[in-house]
């Protein structure tokens, strides 16, 4: 008599499904994915505030976002490759890693209010769809310049440059110490690292729409930008402000990709780095600062956990943690089209 299958399948189910929750369950798992979460976490928002900020004001949705974030982390590496040697202690490194920041930042700032103002302004008042082919168009020439550029000066391309990623200090590759000797579990302390700033950043961010006159102007001209204007408001000065920002977000957020072991510079950050921060702002809700943090926490989370599960052999497909934040995507907006904490209408669109 033939035997059917489900009668000696189910129990090896229930087997490994039980084995699987004892491993998920142990302390050291569970650290290792919250302080990883975190860190990704951190980096994701990073990112992707600068694109929501930039949608919640001007309503446009900026393909090149990625494109920024990818030159930010060439940039970075760059001067941390010239300004590093190799007698240079973890201190040296921290202390470059900030200047290096702030200076990209800074730049890159400039260039996306040269940007707006030369490029994005003159077609305001045309339809979306204008934009959305201007700022894909102008990432895809990023992409290729910065291709020619690292093929030209002997930079691979694609994948990371392992140059720059090797400026990173050797305490950040390691694990972290307490955590190694109390749990027995290897976490990079880069996770914390990258956690810390994402706070500063989210304070910082968070300080400027609430504390600052053009935080006013931001969050005011995000709900009623005729009105703003009409007040006497300069809200084309605030778009520069607020695209320029929205840019140097992400190559600072590309800055702190160059670090981090499961990205580094490539081109190919164009367009990864450009998903990932529209699945963080659309499940946030677009022009939401709060939907954002919390929309970096869930796919931060999401994919430290999917990432832990490739690693223990659990499961072997690697494009695990991608298609979970993209599933998540989905079922976002199958339940909640306007995100967790969007609105159905913003920057006046």
């Amino acid at each position: 008599m033939a035997v059917v299958p489900g009668f000696v399948e189910l129990p090896l189910f229930y087997e490994g499904f039980l084995n699987f929750l004892d491993r998920l369950l142990q302390p050291s798992t569970l650290v290792r994915i919250v302080v990883e979460g975190l860190g990704k976490a951190a980096i994701y928002f990073i990112i992707a505030v600068g694109l929501t900020l930039v949608f919640g004001l001007m309503g446009v949705l900026n393909f090149a976002h990625g494109a920024f974030a990818m030159i930010g982390a060439y940039l970075g590496g760059i001067l941390m490759v010239v300004a590093i040697s190799a007698g240079s202690g973890p201190i040296a490194r921290i202390a470059l890693f900030v200047a290096v920041a702030a200076v990209v930042m800074a730049a890159m700032t400039a260039f996306g209010a040269l940007v707006e103002t030369k490029l994005v302004r003159p077609i305001y008042d045309r339809t979306p769809m204008y934009q959305i082919l201007l700022t894909f168009g102008i990432g895809l020439i990023l992409e290729e310049l910065a291709r020619i550029v690292a093929t030209f000066q002997g930079i691979q391309p694609e994948p990371t440059w392992s140059a720059a990623a090797g400026t990173i200090p050797g305490a950040f590759q390691n694990p972290i110490g307490i955590i190694q000797e109390t749990l027995g579990v290897n976490v990079r302390a880069f996770y914390l690292f990258a956690a810390a700033g994402g706070v500063l950043v989210a304070t910082a961010v968070w300080l400027f729409l609430t504390r600052t006159l053009y935080g006013l102007y931001i969050r005011a001209g995000s709900e009623d930008p005729e009105m703003v204007e009409a007040l006497g408001v300069d809200v084309r000065r605030a778009f520069t402000v607020v695209f320029g920002l929205g840019t140097g977000l992400a190559a600072l957020g590309g800055v702190f990709l160059m670090w981090d072991p499961t990205w580094g510079p490539s081109v190919l950050l164009n367009i990864d780095v450009l998903l990932y921060a529209f699945v963080v702002v659309v499940i946030g809700g677009l022009g939401s600062f709060k939907g954002t943090i919390v929309a970096a926490l869930v796919v931060g989370l999401a994919d430290s956990f999917t990432t832990w599960l490739f690693h223990t052999g659990i499961v072997t497909f690697p494009g695990l943690p991608e298609v979970t934040v993209f599933l998540l995507l989905v079922i976002t907006l199958v339940v909640k089209p306007q995100g967790l904490y969007g609105v159905e209408e913003v920057g006046g669109h």
